[in-house]
């Protein structure tokens, strides 16, 4: 007989997150799907009923079962991330709940970046706002493969297919504009219930899946697998006993790809090749190994490699560089500036760099450029220079968004400034779709 335990280790995991405007109904659009999905526990249920009578709510307020900060639930809206874990029979989820407000777009930003589905929430009497199109932006920027448009409020337009249709049509060509490549649009009521994990029967209208359906069944498109092989190391290992008097191997993450013993490898940025001689995983020897398998590399070559090397393979290695341009996300209250000194960590490696330039800010609401704006403050959104003390191993973050993504770290007292994106992201695309001078620009999507 199965076991929930076996049935879980079987299905796949699939991360997601929800943004939209204040007010838009994220949270209670969470706590729904934990609710009727039998996905929280009892004395929780009764904490938030008890809650909720405490502030004169007759029905449950599910949105409590997100909102967990005190701030949060006094002033009934979302400020930083909160995380839930939760499965089913068919998959399970790690699931963010993400911010509303603008002021704390770099919190979206952050739920979102490891994500392979948003679900952006509108207001059924509202439509696409301004936020709207700020998050569909972000989730463009950070190459979210699947953006799910969730109408919410239905039964506040009295469940009219009209006005989902119009909402629907906006939302898809704006998001498409931007190179998301699939948009599915849902109409729901969190409150009621209607299209979050049971059919609603006041849109018969509407013959597509729910929410929880959708999230069961869309393609989980992570297979790091299938990526370019890459291998930052973290350790070096040299036991130097006596039973091991010349065991020399490099322990790591796999960030992508798959490596097999006999494998020839650079290792950057010296660009020194070799031979994979041995991997061991779990204190066995094994002829291959994956993304994401924790394992030690074993070369043939006495190469001189120490933590933040990078080994990948010799026919398909990333370029190195001292120059970094990149799009990047300021997360930081102190701004970043033209001429300001960081440190920059990539996968294993931290180096020293400064900021040579910030040749445009993004102006999320119209996609329009504004150029040299100096610095970045809080939640800005721009291009950058940065020039390096040494040499990095980074891909384009359209080629691998583990090993094309950085942080840029305030030297002083280790404060993160900035959330990177190495190489053209959605900064090209921001730039082709408004009025340029130069005809010749391509999108980058």
């Amino acid at each position: 007989m199965t076991t929930t335990a076996e049935q879980l280790s079987a299905t796949t995991l699939l991360r997601f997150a929800t943004a939209g405007s204040v007010d838009d109904g994220k949270s209670t659009l969470v706590g729904r799907l934990l609710h009727d999905s039998k996905s929280i526990l009892t004395d929780q249920l009764e904490a938030v009923e008890q809650a909720s009578l405490n502030r004169g709510q007759e029905a449950p307020d599910l949105a409590l079962l997100t909102d967990g900060l005190r701030a949060e639930r006094e002033q009934g809206i979302t400020i930083d991330v909160a995380y839930r874990y939760f499965a089913t029979t068919r998959r399970r989820f790690i699931l963010a709940d993400t911010p509303g407000h603008v002021q704390y777009t770099r919190n979206m930003v952050t739920g979102a970046s490891t994500a392979e589905l948003a679900v952006v929430l509108v207001d059924a009497r509202n439509g696409v706002v301004e936020q709207t199109r700020r998050h569909a932006a972000v989730a463009a920027l950070l190459r979210v493969p699947h953006v799910v448009l969730a109408v919410n409020k239905m039964d506040l337009v009295d469940y009219a297919e009209p006005v989902f249709a119009a909402i629907a049509e906006e939302f898809t060509a704006y998001a498409a504009s931007l190179g998301v490549p699939e948009i599915t649009a849902i109409p729901i009521s969190a409150l009621a219930g209607d299209n979050v994990v049971e059919p609603s029967a006041h849109m018969d209208w509407y013959g597509g899946p729910t929410v929880l359906e959708h999230l069961e069944t869309v393609p989980v498109s992570h297979d790091l697998t299938a990526c370019h092989a890459r291998f930052p190391v973290q350790y070096v290992i040299r036991p130097q006993s006596p039973e091991h008097p010349d065991y020399r191997g490099y322990a790591g993450q796999i960030a992508a790809g798959v490596f097999r013993v006999g494998e020839a490898v650079s290792v950057l940025p010296s660009g020194r090749t070799t031979t994979i001689t041995g991997i061991d995983a779990l204190g066995e020897s094994v002829d291959i190994a994956w993304a994401p398998q924790s394992v030690t590399i074993r070369l043939a070559d006495d190469i001189d490699i120490s933590r933040g090397d990078l080994i990948a393979p010799a026919d398909d290695s990333p370029a190195v560089t001292q120059d970094v341009e990149a799009t990047v996300c300021h997360v930081a209250d102190q701004p970043l500036s033209v001429g300001q000194r960081v440190l920059i960590k990539h996968t294993t490696r931290t180096v020293k760099a400064i900021v040579k330039d910030i040749p445009s800010r993004l102006t999320l609401d119209d996609l329009s450029q504004h150029p040299a704006p100096g610095q970045l403050v809080a939640n800005d959104i721009g291009r950058v220079v940065v020039r390096t003390a040494e040499p990095l191993a980074l891909d384009s973050y359209a080629d691998s968004r583990r090993t094309g993504s950085f942080l840029l770290i305030d030297p002083a007292d280790g404060t993160t400034l900035s959330a990177g994106m190495a190489g053209a992201s959605f900064a090209a695309v921001a730039e082709a779709a408004a009025p340029a001078a130069d005809d010749d620009a391509e999108w980058d999507f």
